[in-house]
């Protein structure tokens, strides 16, 4: 067996084990296949029980949440307003008044819409930005871990 056939064969092995990312795991105690292996997918499963694995998938229906919720508000605000003013909502025709409460929560579910839809965006962002400090964490662990076992993890 010639000197490069571990360094190819770890090479290989941490190609495939990792998927995503590609690292070249190079053995620098003269660790055997087997042991390569066996190190690779111990520090691989160390690694993925150090990471955040409660990512919570982006929930969709924020305008619409948001729209329903501002509607409600309107029309409570609306029927609010309405009683401060007792001597003259009370003269209004019951239609007029519906009307009124109508349009108020129409004007509420249009900005209740863009608020929640900025929420959800907003919580978007966020999501992905933890799934990539998540990655990062995961992979600084492997590399750590393989580096501890007297592996050099290069890019």
């Amino acid at each position: 067996m010639n000197k490069s056939s571990p360094l190819y064969i770890a090479t290989l092995c941490s190609i495939v084990s990792l998927g995503v990312t590609a690292e070249t795991v190079i053995p620098l105690q003269g660790q055997s296949q087997q042991t390569v292996q066996q190190d690779i997918s111990e520090c691989q499963a160390q690694a993925g029980n150090t990471s955040s694995t409660s990512t919570t998938d982006s929930q969709s229906g924020g305008r619409a949440r948001g729209a329903v919720a501002g509607a409600a508000a309107g029309a409570t605000v609306a029927g609010v307003r309405g009683r401060q003013h007792e001597e003259v909502y009370d003269r209004l025709d019951d239609d007029l008044k519906q009307e009124h409460r109508q349009n108020q929560a129409r004007d509420a579910a249009v900005a209740g819409a863009v608020v929640g839809g900025s929420r959800q965006r907003q919580d978007r962002r966020q999501d992905r930005r933890t799934a990539e400090q998540s990655t990062a964490a995961s992979s600084s662990a492997y590399t750590n871990c393989l580096q501890q076992r007297g592996y050099q993890v290069t890019p």
